[in-house]
């Protein structure tokens, strides 16, 4: 079996940032939030990374990220871009908003023909499920027609803000510990008991208690998915782009559910009681440095991160 592969999903990291010059070092070296994930990636046994990205961030990306990244693994890239569409699809004119996460990794095809893992490039997900989901990812066997999945499952608690809502895939799990479905609820808020979410902007509240299980896009997937996701891509567009030619997203938690439904695919949910951190709002940067830097405190990473590898 083919070595597992890292996947970063970075093709959003431009607009969220407002350019990738603006990225802002959250290490006391610098360091990008990206650094901790590829490092941890590293010390689990990942020897290759594919950055998924657009064109036109390119010479950024591989000027502020990839390139340092090259002296430390092996890195290959794949592009998103929104004219990759079936035949008979053309987008809108207007539509500058990408198809999603399962649209992104449809661009592997050709590149990744082995299992991988998926995170995205501006989430900090500790050291912990690196090692979970790569032992996963070198044992898993296809079985009687069905493909073996993983992903990493938060505590909600542990991966809200207090600058503002966030959006969270809450997961269902059953008795033997493997995913039953996943519902996206994109306006939860922190609370003393855990989080609460809307539906319909604020007027009605729904508790989510300590200990609720959320995805934050950290899977372990086969190649099976990478076919699944192009053979229902042109489905999602005939269903979708009348209602929202400029903004529906093709996102890989739909795919996984169908997979799931149809009896094609199981998730096994690999819980960590690691804490998330991001920035999802500039106001939550101060917090990140402080809690990065209390881990090189505490030995968790060398300072600087890379040694003598300069930014």
């Amino acid at each position: 079996m083919n070595k597992p592969v890292l996947v970063v999903l970075a093709a959003g990291m431009g607009s969220r940032y407002g350019g990738l010059k603006q990225i802002d070092p959250v290490g006391p070296d610098g360091e990008l939030i990206i650094d901790y994930s590829i490092y941890d990636a590293m010390r689990a046994g990942f020897k290759k990374v594919v950055f998924i990205i657009k064109h036109e961030m390119e010479e950024d990306f591989k000027e502020i990220i990839g390139n340092r990244m090259a002296q430390n693994i092996e890195v290959a890239y794949a592009f998103q871009e929104i004219e990759n569409t079936p035949e008979g699809y053309t987008p809108a004119k207007e539509r500058v908003k990408p198809w999603g996460t399962a649209h992104a990794l449809m661009s592997l095809n050709g590149i990744v023909d082995g299992p991988f893992c998926v995170i995205n490039a501006d989430d900090y997900y500790g050291p912990n499920a690196y090692k979970a989901i790569y032992e996963f990812l070198t044992t898993r066997q296809p079985e009687n027609g069905k493909d073996h999945f993983c992903m990493v499952g938060y505590l909600i608690e542990n991966t809200v803000t207090d600058k503002g809502s966030v959006a969270r895939g809450i997961c269902t799990e059953n008795k033997d510990g493997y995913l039953v479905n996943i519902v996206e609820r994109t306006k939860i808020e922190r609370t003393d008991n855990g989080a609460r979410f809307t539906e319909n902007g604020g007027a009605v509240w729904h508790d989510l208690p300590r200990g609720t299980l959320v995805s934050m896009n950290f899977w372990g997937l086969g190649g099976s998915f990478l076919y699944e996701t192009e053979a229902g891509f042109s489905a999602f567009l005939e269903k979708n782009l009348p209602i929202n030619p400029l903004k529906c997203e093709y996102l890989l938690p739909t795919v996984i559910d169908t997979m799931i439904q149809n009896g094609k695919a199981d998730v096994k949910i690999l819980s960590s009681k690691d804490r998330w951190y991001g920035v999802t709002y500039r106001e939550d940067k101060d917090g990140v440095m402080k809690a990065i830097a209390g881990m090189h405190a505490d030995g968790l990473y060398p300072t600087p991160l890379w040694g003598n590898i300069k930014r």
